[in-house]
C-alpha cells in the first residue's frame, strides 16, 4: 500500500510527523524504542519534566498510535508501537519515488 492510499483508520501521516516534531515526544519514542514497557516515573526519572508533563506528551503520541499504555496496578505501562513509523516510511518512500520520477522526467526533457 503506498502513502497516500492510507487505509482510514490509520493516522494521517502529518498528525504523526507533528507528534514527532516536538523534542520531548522525539526523545521518548528514542526511550521506548527499546521495545520495553516503561512507567511514566521511569520516563520522567532522568528529565526535569514532571509526571503530568510526560503524561501529556505520552498521550500525544497515543492519540497518533505511536505508544500503547497497559495499566498494570496502580501505574500505566507505555510501549512503542513500531507500525505507525513504518507506515509513515511507506507514505516517505513513495514521495520519494514520485519526486525521483518527476526528476527523471524533467532530466528527459531538458536532454532531449
Amino acid at each position: 500500500m503506498s502513502g497516500h492510499e492510507m487505509q482510514a483508520h490509520d493516522p494521517e501521516p502529518a498528525a504523526i510527523f507533528a507528534a514527532l516534531g516536538d523534542r520531548t515526544r522525539l526523545s521518548l519514542v528514542m526511550k521506548l524504542s527499546d521495545g520495553r514497557t516503561w512507567s511514566i516515573a521511569r520516563l520522567s526519572a532522568d528529565t526535569e519534566m514532571t509526571r503530568q508533563a510526560v503524561t501529556k506528551h505520552l498521550r500525544v503520541l497515543e492519540n497518533v498510535g505511536l505508544v500503547s499504555s497497559n495499566r498494570v496496578g496502580r501505574e500505566s505501562q507505555f510501549a512503542l508501537r513500531p507500525e505507525p513509523i513504518a507506515e509513515v516510511r511507506s507514505y516517505l518512500d513513495e514521495v520519494s519515488r514520485q519526486w525521483e520520477d518527476a526528476l527523471s522526467r524533467l532530466r528527459a526533457f531538458v536532454e532531449g
